[in-house]
C-alpha cells in the first residue's frame, strides 16, 4: 500500500512556526476557516464557510439535518477535500486530502459511531493503529503503562484495561474514544453527538471529560443535537443552515430559544 503524501504546509508572511504572530501581536486561532465550498453533484453542501477556534476553546456546530456540519467536520478532519477555501492551524495554512495527512497536523475526530472494535479489550483500543513495538512484535507492557496513564490523565474510571469493549458501558466506551483521541498531543478535537443515547450519569462524567480536554488547551469542535449540553461546555456557538453559517453566539448571548429559532432558519442572523 503506498504511502499518504505529508500534508502540504505554507507559513503566511508574518508568522511565527508556533502560531504567534511574529511581531508580538494577539495569538492568532489554532484553526481559521475561510471560504470554504463543497459541491456534491448538483448539491451545494457549503457555501462558503469562515470559522475560527482558539486554543482550550469549545464551539458548539449546530444546525437541522443537511446544514453542513457533517460536511465542515470531514473536511477539518480530511476526509474530504474542499472545492474552494483555505485551512490554517496556528497561523500556517496546510491542505490535507485524508485523515492521516489531519492526524498528522494533530486534528483528532471522535466519531457517533465511536470507531471501536467489541472483541479488541481496552488497551487494544487505545493503541488501534498506533502500537507500540520494540524488536518488531508488540510492547505489550509499554502499551500496558501507557494505557492506564491515558485514562488517569483524563480521571476515567475503567478497572481492567484486558476488558472487552463490548463489555463496557456506552459512557466507558464514548470515554475509550475520547481519551484516544485526547492522548495523541491533539491541537483539534472533534466530536459528533458524543452524549447520544446516553443515561443521565455518563453524560455528566462525558461533559467533565470534554472540560478536562479544554483545560490541556486543545481547540474543541461539538456537533450535538442535545442543546442544553452546549451551555455546559461551550465557549462559542456557530451555528449551519443550508449549508452557511448564518449566526455566531457567545454563550453568555444566547439560549434554547434563539438557538431553535436560528437551527430552523427564523433567527436573527449575525
Amino acid at each position: 500500500m503506498a504511502q499518504a503524501q505529508p500534508a502540504q504546509i505554507t507559513t503566511p508572511e508574518g508568522r511565527a512556526p508556533s502560531g504567534q504572530r511574529a511581531d508580538g501581536a494577539s495569538p492568532v486561532p489554532r484553526i481559521s476557516l475561510r471560504g470554504i465550498r463543497k459541491t456534491f453533484g448538483s448539491v451545494e453542501a457549503l457555501r462558503g464557510v469562515d470559522l475560527d477556534i482558539a486554543p482550550g476553546e469549545c464551539v458548539g456546530l449546530i444546525g437541522d439535518n443537511a446544514a453542513g456540519k457533517s460536511t465542515l467536520t470531514k473536511i477539518i478532519s480530511g476526509t474530504y477535500v474542499p472545492d474552494a477555501g483555505t485551512i490554517a492551524i496556528d497561523g500556517t495554512r496546510v491542505k490535507f486530502s485524508s485523515p492521516a495527512e489531519a492526524r498528522a497536523l494533530h486534528i483528532e475526530m471522535v466519531f457517533q459511531d465511536l470507531s471501536l472494535c467489541d472483541h479488541i479489550d481496552v488497551m487494544g483500543n487505545l493503541f488501534l493503529g498506533r502500537e507500540e513495538t520494540r524488536w518488531s512484535f508488540l510492547n505489550t507492557r509499554s502499551m500496558k503503562l501507557h494505557a492506564r496513564a491515558m485514562l488517569d490523565d483524563l480521571d476515567i474510571r475503567i478497572p481492567r484495561l484486558n476488558a472487552k469493549v463490548a463489555q463496557l458501558s456506552g459512557g466507558q466506551r464514548q470515554a475509550i474514544a475520547i481519551a484516544r483521541a485526547a492522548s495523541f498531543d491533539p491541537r483539534v478535537l472533534i466530536m459528533d453527538e458524543p452524549t447520544s443515547a446516553l443515561a443521565v450519569a455518563e453524560v455528566e462524567a462525558v461533559l467533565r471529560l470534554i472540560t478536562r480536554v479544554k483545560a490541556r488547551g486543545v481547540s474543541v469542535i461539538l456537533i450535538t443535537h442535545r442543546l442544553q449540553d452546549l451551555f455546559r461546555v461551550c465557549d462559542r456557538i456557530a451555528v449551519m443552515y443550508e449549508g452557511i453559517k448564518v449566526a455566531e453566539r457567545q454563550i453568555a448571548d444566547t439560549n434554547l430559544e434563539d438557538l431553535v429559532k436560528l437551527i430552523v432558519g427564523k433567527g436573527a442572523a449575525l
